[in-house]
């Protein structure tokens, strides 16, 4: 199993232009490709895939700031006998 996570500080307008490449890219036939930080990994999903939207908020007594966040996850199966099959190749990005 390979797993390519990243968390980074950007602008809305950044993070909007990344969220619209992903979506340019689903949109399409094709692979998808997520370049983050010099590592890369590609899959291509298949239909149907499950769109999770959450939307929470952390906060508690005696905080001056509440954390709040969204996230967004894409889920699709795909045919696979072994371990090897069904991983996502995480290599090096551009």
């Amino acid at each position: 199993m390979g797993e390519l996570e990243t968390e980074s500080q950007t602008t809305r307008s950044e993070a909007a232009t990344i969220l619209r490449d992903v979506a340019d890219q689903l949109d399409g036939e094709g692979p998808v490709t997520l370049d983050v930080g010099g590592q890369a990994v590609t899959v291509t999903p298949e239909d149907p895939v499950t769109l999770k939207l959450e939307g929470e908020s952390d906060w508690s007594s005696g905080d001056t700031e509440a954390k709040q966040s969204i996230e967004f996850e894409l889920v699709w199966w795909t045919e696979a006998t072994t371990a090897e099959e069904g991983a996502l190749d995480v290599g090096a990005g551009t």
